[in-house]
């Protein structure tokens, strides 16, 4: 009877130092683990031609101005492009709630109204939650330009929705993939000079884009974005194109600059990616840059 007292006895206390062990290890599992999100992904909501994963904090306000400059193909003739006519965007990005982000722009071009909300889905975790971040953002653009060529006032309107995945590597490197929808209620139509006739592009384009960032030192950053095409056409001079652009971005506290060169020429993405084309310029770069500035309230 002893023997079995003392056996109980000997079971009991490994069962209390393996229980008390078992939550020690857990505690020191959940200390290592911080699920808060990681701090800048990127410094913008902007590389180069579209926007990235981040969702700028609540009560944030920012002014954009997006500048793109003409070809670089005529050299010394307009300074590569510099005093060539150029296109511009101005718009205001406001925070209203946490993660949700919502926009509004004017672009030169076609005279867009262009309205957009984006969402952060999933935010990286610094250590023990997710990996990556992800995004959704969506837009409705309105052609505001007077004329006949629209029947109906849905006819002036396009739409792009763009999912978004992104993950920080490191301090210096980010890294961000995205899929891409466009859509045109009134087909573009492309003057063919070939054929003398006007080719139609399919209403819905499908793409996806690769961007990223390195940074150099702390207050220079080298960008890069890639985006190509995935829907047929089916005519290869209206075919989209693939982009390649890169730049240098400054930030501060309140402000980024970025300056680039690349093959997209507009500042509504789904002109980017329906338009980037042989007959409307896909094969040549343009210099552009981009600039906000931030208000917290």
């Amino acid at each position: 009877m002893k023997i079995i007292k003392q056996s109980i006895n000997l079971l009991l206390g490994f069962l209390i130092l393996s229980i008390g062990s078992l939550t020690a290890q857990v505690e020191v599992q959940e200390k290592e683990k911080d699920l808060r999100p990681v701090r800048s992904t990127f410094e913008s909501i902007w590389l180069i031609d579209h926007q990235t994963v981040m969702v700028p904090f609540k009560g944030t306000l920012e002014m954009d101005i997006q500048h793109r400059f003409g070809d670089i193909d005529n050299g010394f003739e307009d300074l590569f492009g510099l005093y060539a006519p150029s296109k511009i965007r101005f718009g205001f990005v406001y925070v209203p709630i946490d993660k949700l982000q919502i926009g509004a722009g004017l672009t030169s071009v076609r005279l867009h109204w262009d309205f957009h909300l984006k969402y952060a889905l999933v935010k990286q975790a610094r250590s023990g939650g997710s990996p990556v971040s992800v995004s959704y953002l969506g837009n409705i653009a309105v052609d505001t330009r007077d004329g006949d060529n629209f029947i109906e006032f849905s006819d002036r309107l396009s739409f792009f929705n763009q999912l978004m995945i992104a993950r920080k590597f490191s301090d210096k490197l980010s890294l961000q993939v995205a899929g891409n929808v466009s859509h045109t209620n009134f087909p573009n139509r492309i003057a063919n000079e070939e054929t003398g006739a006007e080719d139609l592009l399919k209403s819905t384009h499908l793409s996806f884009s690769v961007m990223g960032r390195y940074k150099i030192t702390d207050g220079i950053t080298f960008l890069f974005n890639y985006d190509h095409p995935i829907t047929d056409h089916g005519i290869d001079q209206i075919e989209p194109k693939s982009n390649l652009a890169f730049g240098i971005e400054n930030v501060t506290s309140s402000h980024a600059f970025q300056i680039f060169i690349g093959k997209h020429r507009y500042m509504i993405p789904q002109l980017n990616q329906t338009l980037n084309n042989e007959i409307t310029g896909g094969d040549t770069f343009v210099v552009g840059f981009n600039m906000t500035r931030l208000w917290n309230f």
